[in-house]
């Protein structure tokens, strides 16, 4: 789901919780009144505590209401926090109505008082208000996982809770008339304690996002491994994930080849940002800082005459090869990982021979290339993917490559060695091939 949408959705949490708010203050009041007319406490207690719910779920749509405001000069970040401010005055309320709740079921511990007639109105006003419960938690919840709205998702479950409330009532009343003693306050009591509960669990989830706690690891892990797909990305230092209402605002900083220039740096940011925003729901901002990458290894691939070890000599040409030697050098010296066999050479017909040779060379993660000569397309191909070039001499071994590399001795290539012929580059315009 785009952000645009989350956002556009908004406008359906505020609907949600407005239209609630009016049905849980006409059941608050209908309770209370009917309640108060055949002498039930319970059920005029039940008003109350209905009533506490309203005044829960209008606080909801205000927070969502400003959650949906646009981006300020005084506020450049949005208000989407104050959803999460909501949530938390949700949660003490929700306490203090657990608190009711169980003090209430310990007043009615002691011997029911019987009633001589059936109190009619008052079930059928428990069992409205259960049925009523029953479709307000099940719309509050799908809305508010489907914007991940915090204080619609807690009222939804607060609203499962009145169900049970409401069953308590129910059952009370019938004991009360049945002279059945200690089964209401019983009941409220064990009811309270898990009002209590979503309350206690709200406040302190609301607490630790407006404190900008690291609530989603597995997020904050799978955007770091998404981010080390991107080509350009040599490392990932660090990810750091905030909520703010229904989005996350992510920081990341990444490594990228310490020779590029600035534009090619601003673009691999631009692509982060791109992919996390496509991948990841709710993600409402990212950003990144570029640092030149430190310490990496290096995967060199060198085009040779022969496979003899780092005693292989270098090809006077790149795609013309007929091996490459694959090489990671790393601070205890060159390690051959593999030899690749150039084997596109035995197609007469074959064309773009270097683009092929690159493109399925990139599964080793090359960084760098030595090369004696290289055709334009295929340098341009190698630097696009931030890999480095460097001038090595045909016959040339590649220990001694290495060794005038590793002592900063090495010639950086800053363009192709020969020109693509005209013809062949607009073959390439046309058919969008790649180099020979």
């Amino acid at each position: 789901m785009k952000n645009e949408e989350v956002k556009a959705n908004l406008g359906t949490g505020q609907q949600t919780a407005l239209v609630a708010s009016a049905i849980t203050l006409t059941l608050a009041a209908v309770k209370a009144l009917v309640g108060y007319r055949f002498g039930s406490s319970l059920l005029v207690a039940d008003g109350f505590h209905t009533f506490s719910d309203f005044t829960v779920i209008f606080a909801s749509w205000f927070g969502l209401f400003l959650a949906a405001r646009k981006k300020t000069e005084r506020f450049p970040y949005g208000l989407y926090k104050a959803e999460t401010l909501v949530s938390f005055i949700i949660g003490l309320f929700v306490t203090w109505a657990g608190a009711e709740v169980l003090l209430e079921g310990v007043k009615k511990l002691g011997p029911a008082v019987s009633t001589y007639n059936f109190p009619l109105l008052p079930v059928i006003v428990s069992l409205i208000s259960m049925l009523i419960g029953y479709f307000l938690a099940r719309r509050e919840g799908s809305v508010g996982r489907a914007i991940n709205s915090q204080s619609l998702k807690a009222i939804a479950q607060d609203s499962y809770l009145n169900i049970a409330v409401s069953f308590a009532v129910l059952v009370g009343i019938l004991a009360a008339y049945f002279s059945i003693h200690y089964v209401e306050g019983s009941l409220l009591i064990t009811i309270s304690l898990f009002i209590l509960k979503l309350g206690f669990e709200t406040i302190w989830f609301s607490l630790l996002i407006l404190l900008d706690a690291n609530l989603d690891r597995q997020l904050q892990s799978e955007i770091t491994r998404e981010i080390s797909t991107i080509q350009g990305v040599t490392g990932v230092q660090g990810v750091k994930v905030r909520q703010a209402g229904p989005f996350r605002l992510v920081e990341c900083n990444i490594e990228s080849n310490p020779d590029v220039p600035l534009y090619q740096a601003h673009g691999v940011a631009d692509r982060v940002e791109d992919r996390v925003k496509e991948s990841f729901p709710y993600i409402e901002s990212v950003y990144v800082h570029v640092e030149p990458g430190k310490n990496r290894t290096v995967v060199a691939i060198i085009p040779v005459k022969a496979i003899e070890g780092l005693g292989s000599k270098v090809h006077g040409h790149f795609g013309r090869a007929p091996y490459f030697v694959v090489v990671r050098i790393g601070e205890t010296g060159p390690e051959i990982e593999d030899f690749y066999y150039n084997e596109h050479l035995e197609n007469k017909g074959s064309i773009h021979v270097g683009v092929k040779v690159i493109r399925e060379l990139t599964r080793y993660g090359l960084n760098t290339v030595f090369t004696s000569q290289i055709g334009e397309i295929s340098f341009h191909m190698l630097k696009d993917a931030f890999v480095d070039i460097y001038k090595a001499r045909e016959n040339e071994t590649v220990a001694d490559v290495i060794e005038r590399f590793r002592r900063g001795d090495g010639e950086a290539l800053s363009a192709p060695t020969h020109p693509a012929e005209k013809s062949l580059a607009e073959g390439v315009i046309r058919t969008g091939k790649g180099e020979a």
